[in-house]
């Protein structure tokens, strides 16, 4: 029997909650100069994975930039900001990531997160929170399949879930 799909432990990736009045011009003009973007709606990110933002809550964005570029960004945001009552905070080394690829990329994550994975209901470009197995995390779908984000002191339990998870054999309910 064959796996449903692969699953990739990535290497650390640039990380910066952003938190403030996500209205306010100030923000939309650090964002736009950290990541090239705009400030995404609820259920969404923006941005191809290297450079993007992704809707965290009211006053909160998760922005991506490469690893190594986190400082410059950090500095430019929070020059651009100048005066705005925010918080711009590197949380790089706090996060683990993954990704999951493949045909049924979306039957392993739906076997571990309370979430509508069909194409139809969750497309490319949609952000989700939530739970999987017992911690939290966060995932976006892209072309190849689902990138998905925790808690870096969680990352070797997630690893195992989603390892069994892509194992197991296939139910395929959600074709």
């Amino acid at each position: 029997m064959a796996d449903l799909a692969t699953v990739s432990r990535l290497p650390a990736s640039g990380m910066i909650t952003l938190r403030g009045d996500l209205s306010g011009a100030k923000i939309k003009k650090a964002v736009k100069a950290a990541c090239g973007q705009g400030i995404p709606v609820s259920g969404e990110i923006l941005g191809d994975g290297a450079r993007a933002v992704a809707w965290m809550s009211p006053d909160e964005l998760l922005v991506m930039v490469p690893y190594g570029d986190v400082q410059a960004v950090i500095d430019a945001m929070n020059k651009a900001l100048g005066g705005v009552h925010a918080l711009v905070a590197d949380v790089s080394d706090a996060r683990g990531l993954f990704r999951v690829e493949g045909g049924s990329a979306h039957e392993v994550l739906a076997r571990v997160c309370p979430v509508d994975l069909h194409a139809a209901s969750f497309g490319v470009g949609q952000f989700r929170r939530t739970r999987l197995a017992q911690v939290a995390a966060a995932f976006w779908r892209h072309d190849t399949g689902f990138d998905v984000v925790c808690f870096l002191s969680v990352a070797d339990y997630v690893d195992g879930v989603l390892g069994n998870a892509v194992t197991a054999p296939r139910v395929g309910a959600l074709d």
